[in-house]
């Protein structure tokens, strides 16, 4: 499904490489930038069923600000919209016309969701307008061929599934397992991977069951899964159902060893509205330093992050590893728009976005790096397994990658 890195560095033209010349000599704009703003288009569920993740709109705002404080990126200033689309796909295909016909963005940038930045992808890459560090891990976003305004931020969900698979397989001795799903691209992208991940075990998987993101509650589904007779369950869910499936299970008496999506992986938003008590051993994989973990706190970047958010999100739960999301992805953007420097077309953009090697990214796990290339639309495809203990999450075993999966 991916395709190996093979250490291209691109966007250096022969004219740039040669001494005395200056690469940005000229500048070059497209709609949405200028000699004093960039503009940057954003959407993202500040109500509804998904919105313990406005958080990450709200910091990634807040970054912007405190950008702009410091001078901003290359003298410009960053003029970022965000607009609530209540993780409802008619309303940001609706919003983001909005964004790209009317505010005449440079860009957008981690719009949330997978069935929301589906109902966009075609609408985008028509307009050859850079849809960047998209807040999904579907698997989609990293088909240049086919959408090459499209990029992903996170490790992508199929190959997610798979590490947890073969993790069952590995450490659970008769795994008869359940699947709690949400019904949309997002759910079947993580199951299908996990499916591939079981293989030739596929016959271990013993109950699964969806819901839809609208469900005021998930009991009924974990009811079914218990009666299965599951000593396993993987929990693909959104925050809100993740933490009632968690509680709801530990209400019935029900103890499988529990796997969790990393997007569901929030101290804050998740564990402790579940009961820390009934969260304890549930595993998961994570990509960034949660601000829980204690044995971050003396890591530089995790220092920077926590001062930083002291004075531009005062009052803000750092137990909320939204926070930390939304200021790594921003730390990438900020790079991506730098990196162009006087050249703010929309293709020089794609292209800058499509050449980092080994870039070390603020609050990621050690020894997890964003790559990309021209082939590469995946920045992440490293995750470390975690394990829920006490208050917080305990990193164990290596990173590893889609590589190794």
């Amino acid at each position: 499904m991916h395709t190996s890195r093979r250490g291209f560095i691109g966007g250096v033209s022969a004219a740039a490489l040669l001494p005395g010349s200056v690469a940005f000599a000229e500048k070059k704009y497209d709609s949405g930038a200028t000699d004093t703003e960039i503009k940057v288009g954003h959407t993202g569920p500040y109500s509804g069923p998904a919105s313990s993740y406005g958080q990450i709109g709200k910091t990634i705002d807040a970054y912007w600000k405190s950008v702009n404080a410091a001078g901003g990126i290359n003298g410009r200033k960053v003029n970022f919209i965000t607009l609530d689309d209540g993780y409802s796909p008619p309303k940001i295909v609706e919003l983001v016309r909005q964004l790209v016909e009317q505010d005449k963005v440079l860009c957008t940038f981690n719009t949330l969701g997978t069935p929301t930045n589906t109902a966009i992808h075609k609408y985008m890459n028509q307009k050859k307008v850079p849809m960047l560090y998209v807040a999904t891990g579907a698997s989609k976003w990293g088909d240049p061929k086919h959408f090459p305004w499209t990029m992903g931020f996170q490790p992508d969900y199929h190959t997610e599934g798979v590490i947890y698979a073969k993790h069952i397989l590995a450490n659970v001795k008769d795994a008869k397992i359940a699947v709690l799903m949400q019904n949309d691209d997002y759910g079947k992208d993580y199951f299908t991977g996990f499916k591939d991940g079981l293989g030739k075990d596929a016959d271990k998987l013993v109950k699964h069951v969806t819901f839809e993101v609208t469900d005021p509650t998930v009991d009924s589904q974990i009811i079914q899964l218990k009666d299965s007779g599951a000593n396993v369950f993987f929990n693909i869910s959104t925050p809100k159902a993740a933490a009632q499936a968690i509680r709801k299970a530990a209400d019935i008496g029900w103890r499988p060893t529990q796997y969790l999506n990393n997007v569901s992986a929030s101290v804050g938003s998740v564990m402790k509205p579940a009961g820390l008590e009934n969260s304890q051993g549930i595993i998961t994989a994570q990509y960034l330093k949660d601000p829980t973990d204690k044995q971050w706190d003396s890591a530089e970047d995790m220092k920077v992050w926590s001062a930083w958010m002291d004075k531009w999100m005062p009052g803000a739960n750092k137990a909320d590893a939204n926070h930390v999301f939304g200021y790594a992805v921003s730390s990438l953007m900020h790079e991506t728009l730098k990196k162009c420097g006087d050249d703010l077309t929309r293709a020089h953009v794609m292209e800058q976005a499509a050449n980092f090697q080994k870039w070390k990214l603020p609050l990621a796990l050690p020894g997890i790096t964003i790559n990309t290339s021209p082939t590469d639309y995946y920045p992440i495809q490293s995750v470390q397994l975690a394990r829920f203990k006490g208050e917080s999450w305990e990193l164990f075993g290596d990173v590893m990658s889609n590589e190794t999966a």
